[in-house]
């Protein structure tokens, strides 16, 4: 018995709630770092199959290697070599794509951001947990969707699971903006990379840099990743506030991972 436990939930399922899907990344994010990565992509993938075809699958073959490397050709947007959860989401059949359904709709950063500052009043990057669902809200309204309160509800409440780990009762808003707004893409920095930078142009520590600033930043991102940052400038300028990008806001496009 103790080893049915252990079986991977739903992925059978032709559509999957939203609940359904949180428990499914839960189950294959065995470390819980918000990636589904190494060994867990691994089994993640074995089961997947087992799953599509119900039959078992050897990963030892060389066809099963294959497979994979398409697989993750076909879903890893980013090409980190891992599954983050909104490429999840593309991947499993979600009820209305649940998180697709914020990415879809909620179309540009000022609009996140202007969702976001409603409740974010002190900057400091984060929410009440007892807010999100008026948050959501004001993000779908926006976009012209509308959901009943019992779906609303559901949502909210999932989301809260996915980002409020650790029980204090606060939203970040560096994974928020990344599962729900699309724009949200391009280069990632680890945590030592953004302070360093951030550091490095906030060069009177008052908290945040201006545009000038913003182009000089970028020009050595440019240098470093041989990658053009152009298009990513209007995105991050939406994220000022009167000129102004503060640390939590830009940390949204630039980092990797949330910084502490």
């Amino acid at each position: 018995m103790a080893n049915k436990a252990q079986q991977p939930p739903y992925l059978h399922l032709a559509e999957l709630t939203a609940s359904q899907f949180l428990d499914i990344w839960k189950h294959f994010d065995a470390d819980g770092n918000g990636y589904i990565e190494g060994k867990e992509l691994e089994n993640f993938f074995r089961e997947l199959e087992i799953a599509r075809r119900g039959a078992g699958v050897d990963p030892t073959n060389a066809s099963f290697r294959e497979k994979m490397k398409d697989f993750m050709q076909k879903y890893d947007k980013n090409k980190d070599g891992r599954i983050e959860m909104s490429e999840l989401a593309q991947i499993l059949p979600t009820e209305e794509n649940f998180l697709l359904c914020f990415r879809q709709f909620v179309g540009s950063s000022s609009e996140f951001m202007a969702a976001w500052r409603r409740y974010d009043t002190d900057r400091s990057g984060y929410i009440e947990a007892n807010e999100l669902k008026g948050f959501l809200s004001d993000l779908l309204k926006k976009a012209n969707r509308y959901y009943d309160d019992q779906k609303l509800q559901e949502y909210t409440q999932t989301i809260l699971k996915m980002f409020d780990l650790n029980g204090d009762g606060k939203l970040g808003l560096s994974e928020m903006a990344r599962t729900v707004c699309a724009v949200f893409q391009g280069i990632k920095l680890t945590a030592e990379q953004f302070n360093a930078i951030f550091t490095y142009y906030d060069k009177d520590g008052n908290g945040y840099i201006d545009e000038q600033e913003l182009d000089a930043l970028l020009r050595d991102l440019y240098e470093k990743n041989k990658k053009d940052l152009t298009g990513y400038k209007k995105s991050i300028m939406a994220l000022s506030d009167g000129g102004k990008l503060y640390r939590s806001e830009l940390e949204i496009v630039l980092c990797r991972e949330p910084v502490l």
